[in-house]
């Protein structure tokens, strides 16, 4: 499977689980309630927080993208740069909860730190080799060229 469509897999995974933590999180007794009152973990929810949120949101929706579009080199750095600094990200999730919801938390970040470790072993083992002009068109991580199929 060319190395673009395991990172684009990935960051997929990651995205979903990322937005199911959130939306499971709205369960738990008293979430709710702060959360209209104007307030997550302790911080205001007004348009700093909404733009955050979304940008923290939207970063992986875009790497699934990226992942697929952009050149290997660029690629390669941007997937290894990105999931670095979501590892800190996606821990934070944790800070001020209660022992409680251990169990929630720890499945969840754990989950979400493997997909990043997938995501840096996948970038940083991208293959990089010199390439036949033929092999270059056909795109360094995609399947070599196929011939027409014989009966």
């Amino acid at each position: 499977m060319p190395v673009r469509a395991k990172l684009a897999a990935a960051w997929t995974s990651f995205m979903f689980l990322y937005i199911y933590v959130d939306y499971l999180a709205l369960y738990k007794p008293g979430f709710v309630d702060d959360l209209l009152a104007g307030s997550v973990h302790e911080f205001d929810t007004g348009p700093t927080f909404v733009a955050l949120a979304l940008t923290l949101m939207a970063v992986p929706i875009l790497m699934i993208l990226l992942s697929v579009t952009l050149p290997a080199r660029v690629n390669r750095t941007t997937n290894l740069v990105v999931a670095t600094l979501y590892v800190p990200v996606s821990m934070f999730n944790a800070a001020g909860e209660s022992w409680t919801y251990f169990s929630f938390y720890g499945l969840s970040i754990g989950l979400e730190v493997l997909l990043l470790a997938f995501i840096l072993r996948a970038a940083w083992t991208w293959p990089r080799c010199t390439a036949s002009p033929a092999a270059l068109a056909a795109g360094l991580d995609s399947e070599p060229p196929r011939g027409p199929r014989q009966p």
